[in-house]
């Protein structure tokens, strides 16, 4: 059973690497055996493993933190020797303290753990040996995808198993509060740093210098999430650019001669945080880390997880990213050691390294066949809602449309995971007994288990619940079901804009087509991952895609839907609508409740609000509008399309609507007026 999820090559995977079960020797020998062996990883040029004192003295030691301590007591008017204490003293607090033996406690246990919580964690050993032979050549820094509290445990774990040196890790400082657990952390590579730094420049310096100095000397691999934060949604975020700034710096001074960036996909069949997902974008407060939450958390032990997919991708050369984007001769100009501003040049390299990274995660994520499964029940769930029935979908048609989707989705290039030993019944069977608290199935027929959302329970302190809480617990299912479809989004994406465009275009022009599909790439540039100044590009990837799949003839002039072609364009087209809604509602709420000017904090709790109320009335047809995440994405594309402004000078958080060009936009999304004439490229 452990090796099943590994053993039937798909033939997508054939063009990828291969997996291998790194679980199945832990289920035939012994743990303490594993845990107490002999551990010694090569590191980069042979160095030998620095000890967490020495790295603080060097920190300590550097021109660069004696620039800023000097820089800092002439504009605070403290005494140099305070400034110093203070810089200790950050450094006592963030600084990791790795020791073999916390890390051979955390092997046994989590050996223990992973047997018990998962079918199979499996793993690219060619990606490994990849791994092996950049952190001999040059510093590595590893970037994983972020979607459960496991991801950094499991990638310790890995490279301990494989005999790999192990990464000092940047964690939140919430991490450290939890008692004992937090101490064991640290002593098992993580580093913590504050959430925001704000302006503080001693934070800051002492932070990057410590990165820094790791980067340099290659004494272990680093180790952060690109996105800054665990996705909710299970869909990638956009990048966070600060330590990717870092890491990047000792290469573009000329202090080592290659940095090695590693692209981490982390893919899980079923996530362990999933309805507490659900419930922090319905606005429940995100629990405290607490390491008596860690005991209270331990009935995940008796339930099935099904497998992982780890795969360590290409490593990526900042070297080779650089080449003929940056002028590294400006860093020539003034000593290293004095902190300067990164330029637009540099801020503009590092923002397409770090979405081009984001892209590597996403293409090299396993899909399960549930998440497919998923995509199908959520968009029966919506038509069947708004015809008013309830009977969910018979089993057999969902057979069907799970197999044509898989054939649309492997001829789109996904790295689809999908058991051909088994038949199209078995597999669907297998994934809907694996994610039974999300599906019903009676009668024959499948639908989604609305009355175990369980965020307001009949018989608790509430006698009865209002309607208002029925729509939050039916709401907790759907955004569950919504972040395993979300993990096929990278997939469908651009087709989808693409499909969604013809829709509200007004002819089938290919340049009024085109005109549509950049408006709601833009439109949507906060809420998936589309590279900067790459919308030609996509617009071209998804015309190739749907005439590839004979849904879609186009020519020089005309893009025209094929009799075949509309099956295809529904799925695409109700796979971004509920993003369409969402936004749609957001522009609705600032133009008819919104006061002119609105305090931030207020926006979240009064959209959800909104929505209720409409939900209620039947006025919308989705009921994933109400994650906070895509309503935070909405407000970040309007402020960044000028229809919102944060006011200057004002209380902190205010913001100014503009109702006209907010009505517009609305209007836009709905298909209700033509698109905005784009620049006109060559297509």
């Amino acid at each position: 059973m452990a090796s099943g999820a590994c053993s039937h090559r798909d033939p997508m995977l054939k063009k990828r690497d291969d997996f291998e079960d790194m679980l199945e020797e832990r289920r035939n020998s012994s743990d303490l055996r594993y845990a107490l062996r002999c551990y010694n990883p090569v590191l980069y040029k042979g160095v030998t493993p620095c000890k967490a004192n020495l790295l603080k003295s060097m920190v300590l030691q550097s021109d660069h933190i004696h620039y800023v301590i000097n820089q800092v007591s002439k504009e605070t008017r403290k005494a140099v020797v305070d400034v110093q204490e203070e810089v200790s003293a950050i450094l006592e607090e963030m600084a990791h303290h790795l020791q073999i033996s916390t890390v051979r406690f955390f092997a046994f246990t989590l050996s223990k753990i992973f047997k018990v919580l998962f079918r199979s964690i499996c793993v690219n050993e060619e990606g490994i040996q990849r791994l092996q032979q950049a952190i001999q050549e040059h510093p590595v820094v590893l970037l994983p995808s972020h979607r459960s509290y496991m991801d950094f445990l499991l990638m310790s774990y890995i490279l301990y198993t494989y005999d790999l040196a192990l990464p000092v890790i940047a964690a939140g400082m919430d991490f450290m509060g939890m008692k004992f657990v937090g101490e064991m952390l640290r002593m098992s590579g993580a580093f913590f740093i504050r959430r925001s730094f704000g302006g503080d420049k001693l934070y800051w310096a002492v932070f990057s210098e410590y990165v820094k100095i790791i980067i340099k000397n290659g004494f272990a691999p680093v180790e952060f999430f690109l996105e800054g934060t665990r996705s909710r949604t299970c869909k990638s975020l956009t990048p966070k650019l600060g330590l990717l700034n870092i890491v990047m710096d000792p290469f573009l001074k000329g202090e080592v001669y290659d940095v090695n960036l590693v692209p981490v996909s982390i893919s899980y069949e079923r996530i362990l945080e999933e309805s507490l997902y659900a419930r922090e974008l319905l606005g429940v407060p995100k629990p405290k880390e607490s390491t008596s939450g860690l005991f209270k958390a331990r009935k995940v032990l008796s339930e099935d997880y099904g497998s992982i997919h780890v795969y360590f991708g290409q490593p990526v050369s900042v070297r080779s990213l650089v080449k003929g984007r940056v002028n590294r001769c400006q860093f020539s100009l003034e000593p290293r050691h004095i902190p300067r501003k990164p330029s637009e040049e540099i801020h503009s390299f590092v923002n397409d390294s770090a979405y081009r990274l984001v892209r590597a995660q996403e293409e090299n994520m396993v899909l399960k066949p549930w998440v497919l499964l998923a995509s199908l029940l959520l968009q029966d769930h919506h038509q069947k809602q708004a015809a008013g029935q309830k009977w969910g979908m018979a089993l057999d048609e969902l057979i069907e449309k799970a197999a044509w989707l898989r054939d649309v989705s492997r001829q789109y290039g996904a790295f689809l995971h999908w058991p051909d030993h088994m038949s199209p019944s078995e597999v669907v069977s297998s994934s809907l007994s694996l994610h039974r608290g999300l599906v019903r199935i009676s009668e024959g027929r499948v639908q989604l288990a609305l009355e175990q959302g369980g965020l307001v329970k009949p018989g608790s302190p509430h006698s009865t619940i209002t309607p208002e809480e029925d729509v939050l617990n039916q709401a907790v299912i759907v955004l569950s079901c919504a972040s395993y479809r979300n993990q096929a989004l990278h997939v469908f994406l651009r087709p989808a804009l693409l499909a969604s465009a013809i829709h509200t275009a007004a002819s089938n022009k290919k340049q009024e087509v085109y005109n549509s599909f950049s408006y709601l790439r833009n439109m949507f540039s906060n809420e998936f991952i589309l590279c900067p100044g790459a919308t030609v590009q996509d617009f071209e990837e998804a015309c190739y895609l749907l005439v590839k799949t004979g849904a879609l003839q186009v020519t020089q002039q005309e893009v025209v839907v094929t009799e075949r072609g509309h099956r295809t364009l529904t799925f695409l087209t109700s796979m971004l609508d509920p993003f369409l809604q969402g936004y749609q509602v957001v522009c609705r709420f600032l133009c008819e409740e919104a006061t002119e000017v609105l305090a931030e904090k207020q926006f979240i709790p009064a959209v959800r609000n909104f929505i209720i109320k409409h939900l209620l009335a039947g006025r919308l047809r989705y009921t994933e509008v109400l994650s906070s995440d895509l309503q935070k994405n909405c407000l970040a594309a309007l402020l960044r399309l000028g229809a919102v402004h944060k006011v200057k000078g004002a209380e902190q958080g205010t913001l100014k609507v503009n109702k006209v060009m907010v009505n517009s936009l609305e209007d836009t999304l709905g298909g209700k007026l033509p698109t905005q004439k784009a620049a006109v490229a060559r297509l």
